[in-house]
């Protein structure tokens, strides 16, 4: 695919692709996390309708960014894509992350009573290890995007990042970003990009929770990739009956379809990674990336998503007692 250079789009319109670094990549992406057993945790109960998802985004449907991390199963969600499409195509970029601790299937509980278990572990040996993990469940030599899952604050940011800059000299890594739970705060980019070049920022964004605004306008001057988590909410947004769901309808699109038109439409280096464990769900998202609405019909979706409220979870404190 022939390198292209990241131009400031005309007002209302939609590119798909974004240069990453020195890669083009299809900015409708996939998000795996799903892939595996409940709670994230363990394989998916069917390998291969896990399968058959990734390699219908992959070899049907132009998906050419897929977002991963070793957390997630831990680790089986590397293996499944791994399983599912290795050897890869020459224009696949899989992001994968490291660095953040799990306990269980309960540890991302959402709902009454629960308190996600979100606890960062920067040490440089620790991520040394998990990148090596990374690169063997993947079955590949260099992660093209590696990010820190959430950075450590009982461990300086010069020596997490240093680490992952150390592997990418050692070609192990090409770019680096940073994750936030739930979001990358502009202090936290300026610090990390004082330290190496940051290529991506991945942070909760969606119609309904737009926190993030500030840093999808920052990354965009930068040249820094969004990468939005949580793009459907935690399935808020597109549930049947939902508040979105008359104004899909009325469009002859899904709600899940508008929100992530929308995100196409907020800023051109947006990167979407819708995750589902259905084909047609999968179908239906990616056809998100064709949705025309007017500037005023777009204005009555942004209305009624201001009367929404999404959960979003909150990371525990270092050194806080967490079941």
């Amino acid at each position: 695919m022939t390198t292209t250079t990241n131009i400031k789009p005309s007002p209302g319109s939609a590119p798909q692709t974004w240069t990453l670094g020195d890669r083009v990549v299809n900015r409708m992406g996939y998000g795996a996390m799903h892939l595996t057993g409940p709670g994230v945790w363990g394989p998916p109960e069917n390998p291969e309708a896990a399968k058959a998802v990734l390699r219908r985004a992959v070899h049907d449907l132009g998906v050419t960014f897929i977002d991963t991390a070793d957390s997630y199963g831990p680790a089986f969600n590397e293996q499944i894509i791994r399983d599912a499409l290795y050897p890869y195509p020459d224009d696949l970029i899989i992001s994968t992350k490291g660095g953040m601790l799990r306990s269980g299937p309960d540890d991302w509980g959402h709902g009454p009573g629960t308190r996600p278990y979100i606890i960062g572990l920067g040490r440089p040996a620790y991520l040394r290890q998990q990148v090596e993990l990374s690169l063997r469940n993947l079955g590949v030599d260099c992660i093209e995007l590696y990010q820190l899952h959430r950075i450590d604050p009982m461990v300086p940011l010069a020596d997490q990042l240093g680490a992952l800059a150390a592997l990418r000299d050692q070609g192990k890594i090409r770019h680096i970003g940073l994750s936030g739970q739930p979001g990358v705060t502009r202090e936290q980019l300026d610090a990390a990009s004082a330290i190496t070049e940051i290529a991506a920022v991945e942070s909760l964004y969606n119609i309904a929770d737009r926190e993030g605004d500030p840093m999808v306008d920052v990354t965009w001057e930068r040249g820094i990739a969004f990468i939005s988590w949580f793009p459907l909410g935690h399935g808020d947004l597109v549930e049947p009956g939902g508040k979105l769901a008359a104004a899909a309808e009325r469009f002859g699109v899904t709600s899940a379809q508008l929100c992530l038109a929308w995100l196409m439409r907020r800023s051109p280096n947006i990167l979407l990674i819708p995750g589902t464990t259905s084909v047609r769900h999968l179908e239906e998202n990616v056809a998100a990336r064709d949705v025309k609405l007017s500037d005023a019909e777009w204005n009555e979706v942004e209305e009624i998503c201001e009367k929404i409220t999404n959960w979003r979870p909150t990371p525990s404190e270092a050194g806080e007692d967490v079941p």
